[in-house]
């Protein structure tokens, strides 16, 4: 990478982490998704309830990858052969999971995460039951404000995501949000987590790559 766009980026994830920290949530920068993974192993203990929210993310880094093979107790929702009701059981257990690990639809340089959900799973755990949430993004996602936030979900992880999952929505036609009423429409809970109470409960490993939508 041009050593220019690199100082711009490392600044803008400076700002970021510096901001998270107020917010009481820890934060990281790393190179490469196999740093990222080291940070991890240092924040697991083996035998953990681990779960996961959907994350390209987490796959394109080689997360998902990493609980499987490790010394946890993996809740994995993307196991083959399970039922909607067995994935559905898996939502539930994991708000009693040790640790929950996640991506993010953006993150603010002023420390916020922001995130939209069809279900709302993944950020109903992400605000409250597992006792440390660890997000995994890439400086992709790294944005200035909630109103950058906003328009990086409706102009490229909306259409993104649900291209991905083939549902019949007019930003799967279109490629930018529509604020449509289907059926199939994946943005139904908007989430800005501006500060924890639990000083360090998030961690936010921000990763030198563009990972993820």
């Amino acid at each position: 990478m041009d050593k220019n766009v690199s100082f711009v980026i490392e600044k803008s994830v400076e700002r970021t982490i510096k901001n998270l920290e107020k917010n009481n949530m820890k934060g990281y920068f790393v190179q490469n998704s196999k740093e990222a993974i080291e940070i991890i192993k240092g924040l697991l203990n083996k035998g953990d309830i681990v779960s996961v929210g959907g994350s390209m993310t987490l796959f394109e880094a080689g997360i998902i990858d990493f609980l499987r093979k490790g010394e946890y107790n993996f809740l994995d929702r993307y196991e083959g052969g399970l039922s909607p009701e067995d994935i559905k059981k898996i939502y539930r257990e994991s708000f009693n999971a040790d640790v929950y690990f996640t991506s993010s639809n953006a993150i603010t340089e002023e420390g916020e995460l922001y995130n939209v959900d069809g279900r709302g799973n993944r950020v109903a755990a992400m605000i409250y039951g597992p006792d440390k949430v660890i997000v995994v993004a890439g400086v992709n996602k790294i944005v200035r404000n909630i109103d950058e936030a906003v328009e990086r979900n409706k102009k490229i992880a909306a259409p993104a995501n649900v291209k991905r999952l083939n549902r019949n929505t007019p930003c799967s036609k279109v490629g930018y949000c529509m604020d449509c009423e289907s059926e199939d429409r994946i943005c139904n809970q908007y989430v800005v987590i501006k500060k924890q109470l639990e000083k360090d409960r998030i961690h936010v490993i921000i990763v030198n790559e563009n990972l993820g939508y």
